[in-house]
């Protein structure tokens, strides 16, 4: 089955859990590692072996070859290639959701990520917690971050992710804002308690939020499932739960991909990355992502960051415990775990998810 990967690009002195101690304005005053951390996960993915279509490339003839590559071509959609381009363009691919403070000083990172077929989303502009800012601030900030990510990559961005995954409950506004700049998906929305985030009666998987302009959300669970045994294509379909099969994407809605968790005792645990990745063994959080996949039959949707794996970063003082030990916890164990995760299962990136189900392309003006 095809899960989706995601990888949010800040650099280790803008996450929330520093925030106390480092502000904003005082960004420009630390050393940027998020460059080289990024090509570190190009790197990792890069050298990944994928075994289903590694065993698609060495059966496939010649002929074959030429017509599924010209197709994938036209439709803008992967393609089996030959030795020589077997490595870059079979290696797992994620959805890169870049904080447009990161774009605007390291375009070509950004044009790097994109040429290795990953897509590029947004992460806002400054970091800030959604329900700390005001609506035209909020505005601002995400119109700011998708011009200038539009402007290096030369596509329209039409996906989201929220500053710690700060759209919950009280900041519910985001949502409508988000459909009328133009965004097509977001992925904000974390179904747990937390103590700064969460939204733990959103349902658990990828389901379409209809906004009806009172500042309320209507949640409709959108069930799809993904054969592992079948490369992506422009074919395979979306199966929708009947309520909303007819539903198109417009103006008034937005399909959200929830940050995945495990359902134990009625109640949701997260095992979808970040600190919990870091701090549980590999052998529970595969566990658990396998039972999503073989028990739930569903995909799920995993994030890292690229200062997870910088053990190495400048250690910042003066933190309380709980931000420390959030930000710091088993950071020398981020890689080896990343690389046994794109191993042990496939990737794909949402927005494939989404052409290949033909959703976005129906999006009214």
């Amino acid at each position: 089955m095809l899960n989706i990967l995601t990888i949010d690009i800040e650099d280790y002195f803008q996450v929330h859990a520093l925030s106390n101690v480092i502000k904003y304005e005082e960004w420009d005053k630390f050393e940027c590692r998020v460059e080289r951390n990024t090509d570190r996960i190009l790197e990792i993915l890069n050298s990944a072996r994928c075994p289903y279509r590694l065993k698609q490339q060495r059966s496939t003839s010649a002929h074959e070859h030429f017509e599924h590559r010209s197709t994938a071509a036209l439709n803008n959609s992967p393609f089996i290639p030959t030795n020589s381009e077997f490595k870059t363009h079979n290696s797992p691919k994620g959805t890169f959701f870049v904080l447009g403070w990161i774009a605007e000083r390291y375009p070509e990172l950004i044009r790097r990520v994109q040429k290795e077929g990953h897509e590029i989303a947004c992460h806002g502009y400054g970091h800030k917690l959604l329900y700390c800012q005001s609506k035209e601030d909020f505005r601002n900030d995400i119109r700011r971050a998708k011009a200038i990510l539009e402007d290096i990559t030369g596509i329209e961005i039409i996906g989201y992710r929220a500053p710690s995954y700060s759209i919950t409950n009280k900041s519910q506004w985001a949502l409508e804002i988000l459909a009328e700049e133009g965004f097509q998906y977001d992925s904000s929305i974390f179904p747990i308690r937390h103590d700064f985030y969460g939204m733990p009666n959103a349902p658990r998987f990828p389901f379409l939020i209809s906004l009806n302009g009172n500042q309320n959300v209507e949640f409709s669970v959108l069930n799809y499932e993904l054969e592992d045994s079948k490369p992506i294509t422009q074919n395979s379909k979306l199966n929708i739960n009947n309520s909303i099969t007819h539903s198109r994407i417009n103006s008034n809605s937005l399909i959200e991909f929830p940050i995945s968790t495990v359902r134990i005792l009625g109640q949701n645990f997260p095992i979808g990355g970040g600190g919990y990745f870091r701090l549980f063994p590999y052998s529970l959080i595969k566990k658990g992502l396998r039972s999503i996949n073989k028990k739930e039959s569903k995909p799920f949707i995993f994030y890292v960051h690229p200062w997870e794996f910088d053990p190495d970063q400048p250690r910042i003082n003066n933190l309380p415990f709980k931000s420390r030990f959030r930000h710091y916890v088993n950071l020398t164990k981020t890689e080896e775990k990343f690389k046994k995760l794109i191993e042990d299962f496939q990737f794909s990136t949402i927005r494939q998810i989404l052409i290949q189900n033909s959703q976005f392309k129906t999006r009214t003006s």
